[in-house]
């Protein structure tokens, strides 16, 4: 028992006590029935009339007890045996009135405290109810929470149990290999060292003549063409990206060059890391502003066509200023032979396997496709072809490998219909697909050292990877 409830125990007990004496003993005292008082060995008989009586009792708003005594006539000698018992009665009454008050005082104050602690509990009580009802709703959510993972996990099941047959698989694969090595160290022994050292100078014989062939392998015609790569999201929905295809290994710098008109600002990356991360190295402000999306960076240098002009800039990326610039004779401009989709794409510059080249059209040929090799240095056309392909039924073009592929670029559906060789001068049809993943090319520019298609797709910078087709020429062909 906690100690409030033991001293409300005490309390309950004493007063018990107190009421019990006081309707036994109290009556006695104040003459309300015959008692027989010994004093001096003497027995006096005091009835109720002659005696004190108890008049009328009451509790006042403290729980005391009030009492009114009727006294007798004073007509007795204070030296008789009433008086002794009136002192005796009066000295017994003062002590039991002090007594209770000091009761009714610890009576008051456990009273209070046994409130107080009333208090506490019923908070207690409503707490342990919030804390059911608490524990009633975490478990109804814990609960959710868990049917949900279940749900989730669920889904897992087959793909655990095709893990488990992956595991057996891995276990036959590594016994294979346990064999497999064992016969090869075998082998090894039977060979000896002076076959080894023959071995492996077989195979580097095999690696320089794999080098050679690659080198072999500089052009082919375009097979295939798989992605895209999103490499990343920015910009408006046009604009151009690009690496330059005559940078050495270690150089990996690219180029952003965000819309097709109204700007002049040029950000490079020193990597495609930095270019992901948006870790910007450094901004060119070019002296003009450029017109579509089809620029070039190449050997170190920016070709684009200037706003609002048929003229092609070259524009160094070390030095920071123009090294070059031309008019294409006849070239059309400012949306007069652009691409299906427009934007000023009337003048395509583009670079392959071969060098730098321009694609556009004049009114000379019909608003046809016109393609012309140009100069890297001074800009001057070195030969151009006209073929009759109109240029603004075309989406966006690329060049590999002297060979121009055409494609419907603006349509979901996107492929290569059309192509033109240069070696030979003649065209043919073609049906090449590829993913318009955004629904709207703006640029498609070959990049020969990546064996890449770089575009920019609706806002996304992506990556296609081609598959060429390669006809090996040995030493015994004429």
């Amino acid at each position: 028992m906690s100690p409030p409830l033991l001293k409300l125990g005490a309390v309950l007990s004493t007063m018990a006590m107190i009421s019990n004496w006081m309707s036994q003993t109290l009556p006695s005292l104040v003459g309300l029935n015959t008692t027989r008082i010994t004093t001096s060995d003497t027995l006096t008989q005091i009835s109720p009339k002659e005696g004190w009586q108890v008049y009328s009792s009451a509790q006042d708003p403290d729980g005391r007890c009030i009492c009114t005594v009727v006294a007798p006539e004073q007509n007795l000698c204070s030296r008789d045996a009433k008086s002794r018992q009136l002192r005796q009665l009066l000295e017994k009454v003062q002590n039991m009135s002090q007594s209770i008050e000091v009761l009714n005082l610890r009576t008051q104050r456990d009273f209070q405290y046994v409130l107080k602690m009333e208090t506490q509990m019923k908070g207690l009580k409503a707490k342990f109810r919030q804390i059911e009802d608490d524990r009633k709703t975490l478990m109804t959510k814990h609960f959710q929470e868990l049917k949900e993972k279940m749900d989730e996990l669920l889904p897992l099941i087959p793909v655990l149990e095709q893990y488990k047959t992956d595991a057996k698989l891995i276990t036959q694969f590594k016994e294979e290999i346990r064999n497999l090595s064992t016969v090869l160290t075998g082998i090894q022994e039977e060979i000896g060292a002076y076959d080894y050292e023959e071995l492996h100078q077989r195979v580097v014989n095999l690696e320089t003549r794999l080098r050679d062939c690659m080198k072999k392998l500089t052009c082919g015609k375009l097979m295939k063409i798989t992605g895209p790569i999103t490499v990343k999201i920015s910009g408006t929905r046009f604009g151009a990206w690009m690496t330059d295809p005559l940078a050495s290994e270690k150089n990996n710098r690219v180029w952003y060059m965000d819309s097709y008109t109204n700007n002049k600002i040029v950000r490079e990356y020193k990597s495609m890391a930095d270019f992901v991360s948006g870790a910007e190295s450094r901004t060119y402000n070019l002296p003009f502003k450029w017109a579509g999306t089809n620029h070039v960076v190449y050997n170190g240098s920016l070709y684009f066509n200037k706003y609002q002009s048929n003229i092609i800039i070259k524009y160094s990326f070390d030095t920071g200023r123009v090294l070059a610039q031309r008019s294409l004779e006849y070239a059309g401009f400012h949306n007069v032979y652009p691409y299906t989709w427009g934007g000023f794409s009337d003048i395509d510059l583009m670079a392959d396997e071969i060098g730098l080249w321009a694609v556009y059209a004049t009114n000379q040929n019909a608003g046809n496709i016109v393609i012309s090799q140009l100069n890297q240095d001074t800009l001057e056309v070195l030969k151009s072809w006209s073929t009759g392909y109109p240029k603004r039924s075309a989406g966006e073009s690329f060049m590999i490998c002297g060979t121009l592929y055409v494609t419907n670029s603006h349509l979901t559906g996107a492929k290569v219909y059309y192509s033109y060789s240069t070696k030979t001068s003649t065209y043919e049809y073609t049906d090449i697909p590829f993913h318009n993943q955004y629904f709207h090319i703006s640029m498609l520019d070959y990049n020969a050292r990546d064996r890449a298609l770089y575009a920019w797709n609706n806002g996304h910078q992506v990556l296609f990877n081609v598959t060429l087709f390669h006809i090996i020429k040995t030493e015994d062909d004429t």
